[in-house]
């Protein structure tokens, strides 16, 4: 007998719901427009730091509807499968929506109770080692019961790596770079690639907002632009500013990152990223691939697919993910690392 495909809980951008079912390739069973969240069937393994429109990726397991007002807690205790048996850790979430904003407020006065419960039968324990359990409303009325596996997933509420704002950061795409860095690496990884004085490029670099969040984590960095920085990152010591085209230059060193939110074809950011890393001009790149309005998982595909033809080619070791993150619009941030031999 066959075993029966797994259902997935996706969470996802509002407006992006296609473009998971087809990045997925797995069966639509509930995927409402703008609703931020899909219901999958299919496919007996999903690889979380594949997927770039995935925010999350959970496994379901029940669904609880029509909850009443009064006792939430028994019915949905009731709902939760024997196995796993434990848990590292409990998440109740709702849709990044409007309407879920609304709910989230209910959550937290809900999380503490059933919590306890889940302590009181030793259900839940602090081991990050455990799948997490997720309670997912999409009403108040409604849970979808869900767990997380640590080593396939996001370990952020929602999927969403919140970040916190410089005052005198120059533009608010300070927070897409810094959400970047949680996304794609733990904080070992940020000790060791984004140590003080290490050198980055940050080609098309105005008004400033990717300079200075490399500045914040100690870097020196030359800002390519034609166009001029602003606020902090105007004039300050640990910034050079080359007023050129950023598809033109190249440094004369070896630099430790580059990253690139310039406004073009994704094609040609995917062509320019590959021949910094290939020739040797840096070993770490954070980018963004804006994304057309129609055939968005092509685009990508495309341009990621080019990537590693070309480092294949070459033979060269390295690390690509890509990720529509909580702070990119109509576009995908990738990072890629070139691993010593």
């Amino acid at each position: 007998m066959n075993k029966p495909l797994p259902s997935w809980l996706v969470y996802c951008r509002p407006g992006f719901e296609r473009d998971c079912v087809e990045e997925t390739q797995a069966k639509p069973l509930e995927a409402v427009g703008n609703s931020g969240y899909l219901v999958l069937q299919g496919k007996a393994r999903l690889a979380y730091n594949q997927l770039a429109f995935a925010r999350q990726l959970l496994t379901l397991l029940g669904e609880v509807r029509d909850l009443p007002e009064r006792d939430r807690l028994a019915p949905l205790l009731a709902a939760l499968p024997a196995a796993p048996e434990r848990f590292g850790a409990l998440y109740l979430e709702v849709p990044d929506t409007n309407e879920g904003k609304t709910l989230s407020g209910f959550t937290k006065r809900f999380q503490p109770l059933l919590e306890q419960a889940l302590r009181d039968s030793e259900r839940l324990t602090d081991d990050a080692c455990l799948p997490r359990l997720h309670l997912f409303f999409p009403s108040e009325d409604r849970a979808l019961i869900a767990t997380s596996d640590p080593h396939n997933s996001s370990d952020a509420l929602n999927g969403i790596h919140r970040v916190s704002m410089s005052a005198d950061a120059p533009s608010r795409s300070y927070l897409k770079l810094a959400e970047a860095f949680a996304v794609f690496m733990d904080e070992q990884e940020q000790a060791q690639w984004l140590k003080p004085r290490m050198t980055a490029v940050d080609l098309g670099a105005a008004p400033g907002g990717w300079t200075w969040q490399l500045v914040q984590r100690g870097l020196h960095v030359t800002a390519v632009d034609n166009g001029p920085l602003k606020g902090a990152a105007a004039g300050h010591p640990a910034v050079k500013h080359l007023r050129q085209d950023g598809f033109k230059f190249r440094p004369q060193r070896p630099v430790d990152w580059v990253v690139c939110d310039m406004v073009e074809q994704p094609q040609r950011v995917a062509a320019l990223m590959t021949e910094w890393i290939v020739g040797g001009y840096c070993m770490n790149a954070i980018f963004n691939l804006k994304l057309p309005m129609k055939k968005r998982v092509e685009a990508l595909r495309i341009a990621l697919d080019s990537i590693r033809s070309a480092l294949n080619k070459k033979g060269l070791r390295y690390r690509l993910e890509a990720k529509q993150l909580y702070h990119d619009r109509e576009e995908v941030t990738v990072f890629l690392h070139r691993e010593k031999r």
